[in-house]
């Protein structure tokens, strides 16, 4: 996932082959179809990025095991699981993919000069299917994870009576088998000729063929991939906000308890770190899965024509804020948790008073003066 976050995409240019098109005959190939030959960007800038989400990773996954273990029997427990299977996912899908994209670096894999007959001729390798089904897996299953926490938590703040009876720890368990399950039968259709993966520009990363040569099990196959995904972040979208107004109107009637409050707190965590997942995924999946239908289906259809390139740009963008999807989930449990929440709504309080305040001695000093020139014109 960290392939494309550190090339220059300002030109399109496709890589040639390793064997028998470096040299030379790649420059005449360049120069026969008037594409550029850029340089590889150094992985260090890569590297970073890729250390950076494993330290966030780390760090949440130690937040919500400490979580977990300090909740487990409460209705939280469900929320934490679901939550550290998010981190743990996210974490794999970093390390993984990333430390192929580092080994293509490091290797000079990535070659420098484009053929435009590349992505039509060229067979997909053992690597290139390994990084477009892990690209496909781990892109489903924090899609797949947020939508079921955010059904969770719905029925735990619309139904709690229900969520109590239903929502068992052993069942959960078996949801995220579900999931995970589910994102790799989806993510294992191409070994069985439904769809194909194939290399990207600028070949250091893979994924679901959707520009050259595709036939309609391609087709099929983005539909599939893109309708999961952006239906889990549709049925996301209505829970978390079902579970907002619901926690609102309970805010503002004010008909709980003390003891109740504490538990209400608690919903408030969980819904604002869903909020935040949920705004993370949209910016930063919503991208590659709608770019990638629309290059697929106008590939299928024949009328693409001149615009390949400007597609080709929109999947390297699409990626781009793909692979950052990862790093930026383990940030939403660091901030959003209670503690920090309390100390940002007491901030905001302390500032609002304050000037409440100083708006209050403001009007004091203006109606004194005006009393004390009101008594001095009556003297007068």
């Amino acid at each position: 996932m960290l392939a494309m976050q550190h090339y220059n995409s300002s030109d399109i240019v496709a890589p040639t082959p390793l064997s028998n098109r470096t040299g030379g005959g790649g420059v005449a190939v360049a120069r026969r179809h008037n594409v550029t030959a850029d340089p590889p960007s150094n992985p260090t800038a890569a590297g970073l990025s890729m250390t950076l989400g494993i330290l966030s990773n780390v760090v949440a996954l130690i937040i919500l095991a400490k979580a977990y273990n300090r909740f487990r029997r409460r209705s939280k427990a469900t929320f934490l699981l679901f939550a550290s299977s998010l981190v743990a996912t996210d974490f794999a899908g970093h390390v993984i993919p990333g430390a192929l994209v580092l080994r293509l670096y490091s290797t000079g894999a990535t070659p420098t000069v484009v053929d435009p007959a590349f992505y039509s001729s060229d067979e997909p390798d053992a690597p290139c299917l390994f990084l477009g089904s892990s690209m496909v897996f781990f892109g489903l299953c924090p899609l797949f994870l947020g939508c079921a926490m955010a059904a969770e938590r719905c029925m735990g703040v619309t139904r709690p009576l229900l969520h109590a009876q239903l929502v068992t720890t052993a069942r959960t368990k078996m949801a995220l088998a579900f999931i995970w399950l589910l994102a790799l039968c989806v993510a294992l259709l191409p070994f069985i000729s439904l769809g194909a993966y194939s290399y990207q520009y600028p070949r250091t990363w893979c994924f679901i063929r959707v520009l050259e040569d595709t036939k309609g099990t391609d087709l099929a196959f983005v539909m599939l991939f893109s309708g999961l995904g952006l239906t889990s972040l549709a049925v996301a979208l209505v829970c978390n906000t079902i579970s907002g107004i619901t926690l609102v109107r309970a805010r503002l009637r004010k008909r709980t308890s003390s003891r109740h409050c504490t538990a209400k707190s608690h919903d408030i965590e969980m819904v604002a770190q869903l909020l935040g997942i949920m705004v993370t995924s949209c910016i930063c999946w919503s991208p590659l899965l709608i770019f990638g239908l629309m290059s697929v289906t106008w590939s299928y259809n024949g009328s693409i024509g001149s615009d390949k390139s400007t597609y080709r740009r929109l999947m390297v963008t699409g990626v781009r804020l793909a692979s950052w999807n990862q790093i930026l989930d383990p940030w939403v449990y660091i901030l959003l948790r209670r503690a920090i929440l309390r100390k940002i709504y007491r901030i905001t309080k302390q500032r609002a008073s304050f000037k409440r305040s100083t708006f209050r001695s403001f009007r004091w000093d203006i109606s004194s003066f005006q009393s004390s020139e009101k008594n001095t014109v009556n003297r007068i």
